[in-house]
């Protein structure tokens, strides 16, 4: 689904609350198939576009912040094929800028931040952004000790003996350099290795790669690093992370990465050091110009604040430093035939149609579909009745269309070319019925606000197979029960066996496997083509070794509707137990009483996501699958999660009123970073209000519910100065 046209100053509370719990799980996906597996579905236009426009929303409802905001996260969970490192400070995103515009406004919110006047004294760094992978390189003692991916940002992927393969990465550092040293960069591929290595492949009749961003991605991940080091990787170092004696380094973000070429690390020629907003963006343009003639990809310009600490005092936000940003490039565009449209089911039923496009080349890469996202995306309409493409334009089989790319993947469809439509197209017309069940398909309306679903499902539930199926997927995958063996393809295996001793269904069924198949005289698994007595036993043991597992996994893997893996969490932290949950969830189940008023005031957790998961433990047929789980599975109680030693670990505060002695940024980050929520309202939930001069209704409020409140100077005492 493309960003809603719908102006954010018109949506209701509630249709806000709704399009950010489709925003959290269309990102959250995205985010997996990118930086999990180097196989995005989406180009980055349109992937910048929801990240927008769930900003956008957050921004004017600041109480609808869900617990798995995109605003939150950073990238994906490493993946199990290597060891996980655990990085010693976190490697962060960055936010993006996409217009002139966009470059004043952050660079006004630095001096904003930093209580200064934007009169051109603060110096920016300004850098091409390489379209390549993020990497940790640690030394010890001068040597190289390991390397990992960034991975979710806390958690990165063991790659140290593939980055031994690359040549322009020292193993060593001089002396004199700190005990401890994390150089941080990017490892890319260039155009010119990336377009022989093609040729290489072509001419031994195998398959040719996409694209060098996904090439170099997928040659960092090769469990044999040979394979890495005939790929010719190289790196831009850029950053530094953990490090030690920092008083005795370089002030300036600039110096530091002078220091790292010092060291033997290439870095970017093209990086410069301005002050006004002028010269960034005159900058930006210059680099925009070289581009084609580059011999690596770039997607645009990461601007920093230059001053190290002026970086310290601006701090982070969950998931990206306030002292950086990227300067996107324009998308790119071209013309390609609309073939046919086809219809995949989802998990929840969705109905989505696919464009199935005459195969066009965009900026490099080989493009041959595209989403239609719904209904009245195709028709050119959107969520609030608004035309989406001008002049009444629909998408149909036989059209010539303009699609646009920023990154690697499936474009954004921006229009149709209405000259060139065949005079025989019709409208096209949206199944009434699943094409995988024959089941009716509908769009639920909301009973609120009367307002149609943009999203078409089926209503077939599990009779439904791709529905079936996908859950089961769901419930298999990394950040669920995880269980090694049991693919994509083994799943379909499994689900079409008509052999009770072979079939899986519902998810209980994959712990009876084994019973099922000990007890069978005649049919084997170990027999069957593609399977083998090795690989049966340790998919067994794979299954036992899930036989106890993590509440938050556990909830997860239910696959409740808008129940993402950060809600998992939340949920198992904040009931504690499975059945402390469930129980709540099944008194909750009026949509009144003191269960769902708890459950709607967990932090990060709207009504639309509490009504999902009322509504889920209402369903019959849920219940019935969760029961014969439990007699398979046990959920673990959940472990609490503290800040040592601080006073406000797991409270929720409030800041109101004029703050004099910080700005409410300030106020916000230090809370967060000592281990509290920071609500906009207040509560009975709420342990803390931090008042300022001209603090009003949230100060009564607090004073009515008896909730403590402080000063700005009580409020700096209480946390120790």
């Amino acid at each position: 689904m493309a960003a809603d046209k719908t102006p954010v100053e018109t949506l209701t509370e509630n249709e806000a609350a709704a399009e950010l719990a489709f925003l959290a799980s269309e990102i959250a996906r995205h985010d997996e198939l990118y930086h999990g597996h180097d196989a995005p579905e989406v180009s980055d236009a349109e992937y910048d576009a929801l990240k927008r426009r769930n900003d956008a929303i957050e921004a004017r409802f600041p109480q609808l912040r869900r617990a798995d905001s995109p605003s939150l996260k950073v990238g994906a969970a490493p993946l199990p094929t290597f060891a996980p490192i655990t990085h010693s400070r976190p490697m962060l995103s960055l936010d993006n800028t996409f217009s002139d515009e966009d470059v004043r406004d952050f660079i006004n919110s630095v001096y904003r931040f930093l209580g200064r006047l934007p009169d051109g004294s603060i110096a920016f760094t300004a850098e091409p952004k390489i379209d390549g992978l993020s990497m940790s390189i640690r030394y010890e003692n001068g040597r190289l000790a390991n390397a990992a991916t960034r991975g979710d940002g806390t958690t990165g992927e063991n790659v140290t003996a593939n980055i031994l393969t690359i040549d322009e990465i020292p193993n060593t550092l001089p002396k004199g350099v700190p005990a401890v040293v994390e150089v941080r960069g990017e490892v890319y591929m260039t155009k010119s290795d990336f377009l022989a290595l093609n040729e290489k492949m072509a001419s031994e009749g195998k398959r040719t790669y996409v694209n060098p961003r996904n090439t170099a991605a997928g040659s960092l991940r090769q469990l044999d690093p040979k394979v890495t080091a005939s790929r010719r990787l190289r790196f831009f170092a850029y950053a530094w992370g953990e490090i030690s004696e920092p008083n005795d380094l370089p002030k300036t973000q600039y110096e530091m990465v002078q220091t790292f070429k010092a060291w033997g690390f290439p870095v970017n020629p093209l990086m410069k050091r301005l002050n006004s907003v002028e010269d960034i963006i005159e900058h930006y343009r210059e680099i925009g110009l070289k581009r084609p003639d580059l011999d690596y990809e770039i997607d645009g310009v990461v601007y920093k604040v230059d001053r190290l600490d002026l970086q310290q005092r601006l701090g982070f936000r969950s998931r990206s430093p306030r002292w950086a940003t990227a300067h996107k490039f324009p998308a790119e565009q071209a013309f390609t035939r609309v073939e046919k449209i086809d219809i995949q089911v989802g998990r929840t039923g969705a109905l989505t149609p696919v464009a199935r496009l005459t195969p066009v080349t965009v900026g490099g890469v080989v493009v041959t579909n595209a989403t239609l996202h719904n209904e009245d995306y195709i028709k050119g309409i959107g969520n609030s009745g608004e035309r989406i493409r001008e002049d009444e334009h629909d998408i149909r089989i036989g059209d010539t269309i303009i699609v646009q790319r920023a990154g690697d993947v499936i474009p954004q469809v921006l229009d149709v070319v209405m000259e060139k439509r065949p005079a025989d197209s019709v409208p096209y017309e949206s199944p009434k019925k699943c094409p995988v069940c024959g089941s009716h398909a509908v769009r639920e309306r909301n009973e609120k606000t009367g307002k149609l679903d943009s999203v078409t499902r089926c209503t077939g539930g599990f009779v439904c197979r791709a529905q079936a199926v996908e859950h089961l997927k769901h419930f298999v995958s990394r950040n669920a029960f995880d269980i090694e063996g049991l693919g994509s393809k083994q799943i379909d295996f499994f689900f079409e066996a008509d052999d009770p001793a072979l079939t899986i269904k519902t998810a209980p069924d994959i712990f009876t496997l084994k019973k099922r198949q000990e007890a069978s005289p005649l049919t084997k698994l170990e027999n069957i083509e593609g399977f083998g007595r090795v690989s049966v036993r340790k998919l067994f043991d794979a299954i036992d070794e899930r036989r106890s597992i993590a509440l938050a996994r556990f909830i997860y893997a239910l696959g409740i509707r808008h129940v993402g893996e950060t809600t998992a969490k939340l949920l198992a932290r904040h009931y504690g137990t499975y059945d402390a949950f469930q129980s709540a969830m099944t008194e909750a189940a009026s949509f009144a009483g003191d269960a769902w008023s708890d459950l709607n005031n967990i932090e990060g957790i709207g009504e639309v996501v509490a009504r999902a998961i009322v509504e889920f433990f209402k369903e019959p047929r849920n219940l019935e699958v969760i029961g014969r789980l439990l007699e398979e599975v046990t959920p673990q109680a959940a472990e609490q999660v503290s800040t040592s030693g601080s006073p406000v670990s797991g409270k929720t505060v409030v800041f109101t009123g004029s703050l004099e002695k910080f700005t409410r940024e300030e106020a916000k980050a230090r809370a967060e970073s000592l281990g509290a929520k920071v609500a906009g309202s207040v509560s009975k939930k709420t342990d803390y209000v931090v008042a300022g001069p001209g603090a009003g209704s949230k100060l009564d409020k607090a004073r009515e519910l008896g909730v403590q409140v402080m000063d700005e100077d009580e409020w700096l005492a209480f946390l120790g100065g």
